[in-house]
């Protein structure tokens, strides 16, 4: 069941991309063009899943645990340090150049552009590359 409801969840986040026109690059690339071709739709479907997430969230919150496992997985690990900027700018910059971000990439290799196939090897590639370069960060379930 709880394969089920990923599937399931992964199905409709794929859905909203597509539908919100986010596996497009190039409304991507215009809304970080503010000095031309300025498009904010890409703000429009940001701030819409602040506000679901947000109640989600508060609603989720509620609960002793999940439905699927014995407890809520949740970092150990709040600090803000050089490396979690870092990623994040390394992140921003990947996302400005390539125009995929690795959630709406994933829908977008519906398109069967080649562009998309390259941009997720290096995702994964950096992914696995990071794990053999760093020790594995831990979770406790709450």
């Amino acid at each position: 069941m709880k394969l089920i409801f990923a599937l399931f969840t992964g199905l409709v986040f794929g859905v909203g991309i597509s539908i919100s026109g986010m596996i497009n690059p190039a409304k991507v690339f215009n809304f970080f063009d503010i000095a031309g071709t300025w498009d904010p739709s890409l703000a429009f479907v940001m701030g819409g899943a602040v506000i679901v997430t947000f109640i989600g969230y508060r609603l989720v919150w509620r609960r002793t645990a999940p439905l699927f496992d014995v407890g809520f997985q949740i970092p150990n690990n709040g600090t803000i340090d050089a490396r979690l900027v870092g990623g994040s700018a390394i992140f921003g910059i990947g996302w400005g150049i390539a125009g995929f971000c690795p959630g709406a990439a994933i829908p977008a290799l519906g398109t069967g552009r080649w562009e998309v196939v390259l941009f997720l090897a290096a995702v994964t590639a950096g992914f696995y590359a990071r794990r053999l370069m760093t020790p594995a960060q831990t979770t406790k379930a709450v």
